[in-house]
């Protein structure tokens, strides 16, 4: 399969389903903390990447060979903003005409400002967008946006979809040490989400591989400042734990870089994948994914993780200064 992966483990979502609308990595963010890696080059272009109909084919596919309760939720995410995907809101109602499982959209929410893009997604029973600032520098600084998503758009797509929108509006903020973690960037998140009224408010670390070598998750002190500063509706979401799908495909090498090219994986959950696929040849399925040439290995936070071939890390470190570049 080529835009359907999983289902993979969610905190929030169970076993979630994902199917991943455009190419790694297009996206209109290039997000410091991204576990895709870096997004070269930005893009804010509306198409049909892949086309919907060879999509909605493999949902159908998938949904057939999985039995009932295997998965939770269908999700669309992937290899980055599945909003540029100009027939996603086709495909959500599409997939809603298939199943009775609710359908999430994980977003950035770059393009909210657009009333088509809010009347797509409007079909959807959740959507997670981002908001990792309260201002327009810190915004440029953590998520690097395409020059004409300003922080101004961002932030008034998000209290016009709240406006309008039926479903469960769950809003992302990811946070990272010496950046958006001090009580000033707190306090102005929390003041921005006010005008967005979102129904939860999930808090993020970023611990899988960031795109930038300098990331860092906050420590206690923070989490624990984030948590008291963004109110009763937050909550931390850590990593889930849980199976890895990879039925659906002969060859393993495909099955894995189906999961890793939307969802790196830490070495030793790899391993425990290999061992259900094939047990007794967890060595020999690392060795044929290496000598494939589509995965690559990035160590990030002392743990190897596995990603996909073409994704950009750093090689070197850049750190900057961080908490005086606060702004």
């Amino acid at each position: 399969m080529n835009y359907v992966f999983g289902p993979v483990p969610s905190r929030r979502l169970g076993q979630s389903l994902g199917i991943d609308t455009i190419p790694l990595k297009t996206c209109n963010w290039n997000c410091v903390y991204c576990q895709l890696g870096r997004s070269v080059p930005l893009t804010n272009v509306r198409r049909e990447y892949f086309p919907r109909a060879d999509i909605l084919a493999e949902v159908k596919n998938a949904l057939s060979v999985h039995q009932p309760g295997k998965i939770d939720w269908i999700t669309f995410v992937g290899s980055g903003e599945p909003t540029l995907h100009s027939g996603i809101g086709w495909l959500i109602r599409q997939v809603k005409a298939l199943t009775s499982l609710p359908v999430a959209v994980i977003t950035n929410g770059a393009l909210l400002y657009l009333p088509e893009v809010r009347q797509e997604l409007s079909a959807a029973d959740a959507v997670l967008p981002t908001l990792d600032a309260g201002n327009p520098r810190l915004y440029r600084k953590i998520n690097r946006p395409y020059p004409e998503i300003t922080f101004e758009r961002l932030v008034e797509g998000l209290i016009a979809f709240r406006r309008e929108y039926q479903g469960q509006l769950w809003v992302e903020v990811m946070l990272v040490r010496g950046l958006n973690d001090t009580e000033e960037a707190l306090r102005e998140i929390a003041a921005t989400l006010q005008t967005i009224h979102p129904d939860q408010v999930h808090i993020n670390l970023p611990t899988r591989p960031p795109a930038e070598l300098w990331v860092q998750p906050p420590d206690e002190e923070g989490l624990l400042r984030a948590r008291a500063i963004l109110g009763e509706v937050a909550r931390v979401v850590h990593p889930a734990e849980g199976d890895f799908d990879l039925s659906g495909y002969k060859d393993m090498v495909d099955a894995v870089v189906a999961v890793i090219t939307r969802h790196p994986m830490r070495e030793e959950e790899l391993i425990r994948t290999l061992e259900r696929w094939s047990p007794g040849q967890v060595q020999e399925a690392l060795q044929a994914l290496s000598l494939s040439g589509r995965a690559q290995v990035v160590e990030r936070y002392s743990y190897r993780f596995w990603s996909a071939a073409p994704a950009r890390y750093p090689e070197t470190s850049e750190i900057p200064r961080l908490r005086k570049s606060v702004g």
